[in-house]
């Protein structure tokens, strides 16, 4: 498949195991071994795993292991490192810098990942072409998936991974996706999945052949016939290339000791809190809503939030709402995780063009 009449096509573009692979671009002498980033770097700590090499998910280790899980079933040779966010960010600016420089509409998905749009006869010579200018101008390997919208290329990417170039039509969507279970389809998770299981659907093709008032009624009327859409590969093909704004700032920690005296659990609160300040400070945007996410022990995950009564960035005001939210929680549970998370209100639509003498512009 490599000769169409020019017509839209929708490119998505995914960094192969991005984070393990900026991991050894600075460190050369890693290539070939099990490499695990994660939590602090230490396997006998609590946390888990941020991304794994290719070596070390061949011996089961993916995305979300435990650490010490990891520890167990990796070579004596793995290699464990800390989370280093900078780097990451970095690599990942570059990297959409390439993607830009094709004066294509890019749309960016996250740190490793974004959509292409183009007008073309040949998206094949395209994705390889990507693929080539991002390994020249960054040392970083992607995979792209082919397809007439979004949802049919982000999908094309595992079939090309590692390193190539996956396909998936409209024309070819029933019998390529038709008996893959429903979890085959972006955004449809495990939880949702066994909700349609409930309702007699395991399929995709039976997912795009249900009932569309059936799925309203069960799931939802936005969620039924969206879910339906999906089963049957439709979704929108324009890429949006607006610069990705975040919706919020979170930040949280896992305890090494379970926390039973929640007065230290308020401790930890006000600790996030501020930091999570400092990082609204810095987008120079005040939250309006605060969340808490606390996982008792010995795994089960609760969430709390709640509007503020005005829009805030201080640290005394998050803080206030954070411990405001503890209280809804069960006290007599140890707590593993804590979690704090502001929203934010919509950017300012007129920002002032200099900095400030404040801004944190001028420090860099």
């Amino acid at each position: 498949m490599t000769s169409h009449a020019a017509r839209p096509w929708v490119l998505h573009v995914d960094l192969d195991q991005f984070i393990a692979a900026v991991e050894v671009l600075r460190r050369p002498e890693l290539a070939g071994r099990p490499v695990v980033v994660g939590g602090r770097g230490d396997p006998t700590e609590r946390g888990v795993v941020a991304t794994a090499s290719y070596e070390a998910r061949e011996h089961g280790v993916g995305s979300g292991t435990p650490l010490r899980v990891a520890a167990r079933r990796l070579p004596p040779d793995a290699v464990f490192l800390p989370v280093d966010k900078p780097a990451y960010d970095a690599a990942s600016a570059e990297v959409m810098t390439v993607l830009r420089s094709f004066d294509l509409p890019v749309e960016v998905l996250g740190w490793d990942e974004a959509f292409l749009g183009a007008v073309t006869d040949d998206p094949g010579t395209l994705a390889r072409e990507v693929q080539a200018r991002v390994l020249e101008r960054t040392r970083l390997h992607c995979s792209v998936g082919v397809g007439d919208n979004k949802l049919q290329a982000k999908i094309a990417t595992s079939f090309g991974k590692p390193r190539g170039v996956g396909w998936l039509t409209s024309d070819a969507w029933e019998a390529v996706m038709g008996e893959r279970p429903t979890t085959a389809l972006w955004g449809i998770g495990t939880k949702t999945a066994r909700r349609l299981a409930d309702l007699g659907i395991d399929t995709v093709a039976q997912l795009g052949a249900a009932d569309t008032q059936r799925l309203a009624d069960a799931l939802g009327p936005t969620t039924g016939p969206w879910l339906r859409r999906t089963g049957r590969g439709v979704a929108s093909s324009t890429v949006d290339p607006t610069p990705w704004v975040p919706r919020a700032h979170g930040r949280e920690t896992t305890f090494q000791v379970d926390l039973t005296d929640w007065s230290a659990v308020s401790r930890e609160a006000r600790g996030l809190a501020a930091t999570v300040a400092e990082d609204l400070r810095r987008e120079g945007r005040p939250a309006v809503r605060v969340g808490v996410k606390v996982r008792y022990v010995p795994f089960e995950t609760r969430q709390r939030s709640l509007t503020l009564p005005t829009p805030t960035a201080e640290a005394d005001d998050i803080a206030a709402a954070a411990e405001v939210l503890l209280e809804r929680f069960d006290h007599a549970r140890a707590v593993r995780l804590l979690g704090v998370r502001a929203e934010m209100g919509p950017p300012d639509p007129d920002p002032p063009t200099e900095p400030s003498e404040e801004s944190p512009r001028q420090s860099q």
